[in-house]
């Protein structure tokens, strides 16, 4: 399947067309869909009133009872009490009686004998009759105690003596203003009679004392606590208001395994859709709006990663490829996960960042990073409709974050083990950061167990990352700075080889190497892709090694001893025999292209003016390299510097100047004759490497100090 859609992609390339693109991006939002389909879509139930549940049912959203709030409402505003105004001149004016009352009958029992102007004869009260007295007694006292209280009553009172009536008025008064001050309502009204009547039964006074007194009591007990609508309006606002709603949360368990379904329980069903598969439309649209904006920008940024690496369509599939193995690694693992085990600590979520960085770059590894935690948070919803994980979502973001930063010098694959230490520590961190914000009390056991998933996802992260790299590196021929650290290791096949039979040719890879690197990272290419691609550019001269004056050490050239036109196949051959010997063991691509591109179109000049001189009838193609001229980058700077570092080595005595005239001549020529034209470089960036490739070159072969000889004796 991976080799017949990459040859699809290869077939059309000049096309350029966004097909390619898009195709990739709708087979990964038609996964997307389905993976994360029964975390939005809720299970419609056909169950019948009073029968039991045959599963525990849980609410896929959060939603308002209504019915049950209005009820709730109801009971709180009909349990708020009416509210009352005590008057407080109702309770000063009946107070105000009861002191008349007793002022004016202590008064009376404390007058001297009064003189009867008829008879005059002087009269004491002690003289006088009952009646007399309360006549007397009426004529001081107000209208409204007149009308109320009985004549028999003041009788009473009046045959007591001051000091009696004024402990009777002091207990009296004390309780009728207590109990005035605590409001009388009509309803009330002989509740507190019965108050003030006890407090003067259980006082001290004579019993004969009591009996007026008790009497008294129905004059002065009156309503004075009237009901106020306004008040008992606001408090019964306020106590509506203070009523949360009733909320069926999502994820509550509406009703359990082999319970009734009651009423109460039928109509929550109702509420939250259970029972209804028109509202289970809504969550599909917003899951497919959803997965359209992640595809989106994985289209974007497909066709931004094309278009950099002159329409890669092998990273297209990278990130095709490892979208779904990130997405199906946190499904199965939320297969598993409940709310209080927390699996998803264990998703190995680096594993993805961390190739496409190695693989492609480091913005890519980034966005992606941040949609994969996006769909990190749908997966472990717990399948509840319109949930998302936030705890999950910001721990894949942090793991994945981290694994980036973290991979930055990339030696070998145990680096990316190295690697997964960094990030197991940032995981643990995460994991009791959650921990610690909760409510939740942990035992030291459940902190250990937690910060060890942290651990588990990190170290499984990084041996999936080193043994998914060969697959994507050899499959999908895509080259990892980890596969040119291993191709640039002397103790390669190759390297040995070249090494061993032709030394010169070894040390001129490495000048050649060392110079390359250099250029390429002066203008923003891959120095490592130009440094191995170096190494290994003049293997095919291994074949015939003795007729490269590089290997002639201690012995006669053998071209002089043949014709130029034979010499000249013999040199021209070496791109392509070395082109042979890397695909023979499976080198990459690049490494090839460069093989075979670095001597581009260029004539042999020596050999094509050496056969002139014996036969007028030369043609020039002869003894011109066949190409292709170098198409990347890398090619063109190891095609440049290559003749460069042979001309300078050829000087006698390099100076400054001379290199800079040779550098300058070397790319002059090699742009003239039009061998750097399928490159995408620049005049600017030419420029640069001029002057990258000098600097190098200066620090190579600088001026020596020549130290003096020891004469001998």
């Amino acid at each position: 399947m991976i080799d017949r859609l990459k040859r699809i992609f290869e077939s059309n390339k000049d096309r350029h067309s966004w097909i390619f693109i898009l195709l990739p991006v709708a087979l990964l939002g038609i996964f997307f869909f389905f993976i994360t389909l029964n975390n939005v879509h809720t299970e419609t139930y056909d169950i019948e009133r009073f029968s039991n549940a045959s599963a525990t049912i849980r609410s896929p959203i959060t939603i308002e009872n209504e019915k049950e709030t209005e009820r709730k409402t109801r009971e709180t505003v009909q349990s708020v009490q009416d509210r009352y105004n005590i008057s407080n001149e109702i309770t000063n004016e009946q107070i105000s009686f009861i002191e008349e009352i007793f002022d004016a009958i202590i008064k009376m029992g404390e007058e001297p004998a009064i003189n009867d102007v008829e008879t005059g004869e002087e009269e004491t009260s002690d003289q006088l009759t009952d009646q007399e007295k309360v006549t007397d007694l009426k004529k001081v006292l107000s209208e409204e105690i007149n009308e109320s209280v009985e004549d028999n009553t003041l009788i009473e009172l009046m045959k007591f003596s001051p000091e009696e009536l004024e402990d009777a008025r002091a207990i009296f008064i004390t309780s009728l203003e207590e109990t005035l001050n605590n409001g009388v309502r009509t309803e009330n009204l002989q509740t507190a009679g019965t108050n003030v009547r006890q407090t003067i039964d259980f006082s001290s006074l004579d019993q004969s004392l009591k009996e007026p007194l008790n009497e008294l009591i129905e004059f002065a007990v009156t309503e004075n606590s009237f009901f106020d609508y306004e008040k008992t309006s606001e408090a019964r606002k306020e106590a509506a208001a203070s009523v949360d709603p009733v909320l069926i949360r999502a994820g509550e368990v509406i009703v359990r395994e082999g319970q009734p379904i009651t009423n109460e329980v039928y109509e929550e069903l109702e509420l939250v859709g259970l029972l209804d598969d028109e509202r289970n439309i809504f969550p599909l649209i917003g899951l497919s709006l959803l997965i359209i904006l992640i595809c989106s920008l994985i289209g974007l940024e497909m066709y931004r990663t094309a278009r950099e690496n002159e329409w890669n369509y092998g990273k297209i599939m990278v990130i095709f490829i490892i979208s779904i193995i990130v997405v199906s690694l946190m499904k199965i693992i939320s297969l598993y996960t409940t709310q209080s085990n927390h699996l998803f600590f264990v998703t190995p979520i680096a594993t993805g960042v961390l190739l496409v960085k190695i693989l492609i770059n480091e913005r890519l590894a980034i966005v992606l990073a941040a949609l994969y935690s996006i769909l990190g948070s749908v997966i472990f919803n717990g399948q509840i409709a319109g949930a998302l994980n936030v705890e999950a979502g910001i721990y894949f973001l942090i793991s994945q974050l981290t694994g980036i930063i973290f991979l930055i010098n990339l030696k070998d694959r145990l680096a990316i083990l190295k690697v997964g230490v960094g990030i197991a520590a940032v995981n643990i961190i995460t994991v009791l950061l959650f921990l610690f914000l909760s409510f939740e009390k942990y035992s030291w056991i459940d902190l250990f167990i937690h910060s060890s998933f942290g651990l588990v996802s990190a170290f499984l992260a990084a041996v999936l990352t080193i043994g998914l790299l060969p697959f994507f590196e050899t499959t999908l021929g895509i080259l990892s700075d980890v596969k040119l650290l291993q191709l640039s290791n002397p103790n390669q096949p190759l390297m040995k080889k070249l090494l061993t039979e032709a030394p010169g040719t070894y040390h001129h890879s490495v000048m050649v190497a060392n110079i390359s690197e250099t250029a390429c990272e002066a203008i923003g290419a891959n120095g490592l892709l130009a440094r191995v691609g170096a190494y290994y550019h003049d293997i095919g001269k291994t074949v015939r090694p003795h007729y490269f004056i590089e290997n002639q050490v201690s012995m006669r050239n053998p071209h002089d001893f043949i014709d130029p036109k034979e010499s000249a196949e013999i040199i021209i051959s070496h791109p392509y025999d070395g082109a042979e010997m890397l695909k023979k063991h499976k080198l990459p691509k690049e490494i090839i292209d460069i093989a075979m591109q670095h001597h581009a179109t260029s004539l042999l000049q020596f050999f094509y003016y050496k056969a002139t001189e014996n036969n007028g009838n030369v043609k020039e193609a002869d003894f011109r390299y066949p190409g292709p001229n170098p198409q990347t980058k890398e090619a063109a700077i190891i095609c440049v510097c290559d003749s460069v570092e042979a001309a300078v080595r050829s000087l006698k005595e390099p100076t400054e100047e001379k290199i800079e005239a040779i550098v300058a001549s070397i790319i002059k020529d090699k742009v003239a004759d039009g061998q750097l034209d399928e490159s995408p470089l620049t005049l600017k960036e030419l420029n640069i490497i001029q002057s990258a490739i000098c600097e190098s070159l200066k620090g190579i072969f600088h001026s020596r100090i020549q130290y003096p000889m020891k004469e001998a004796n």
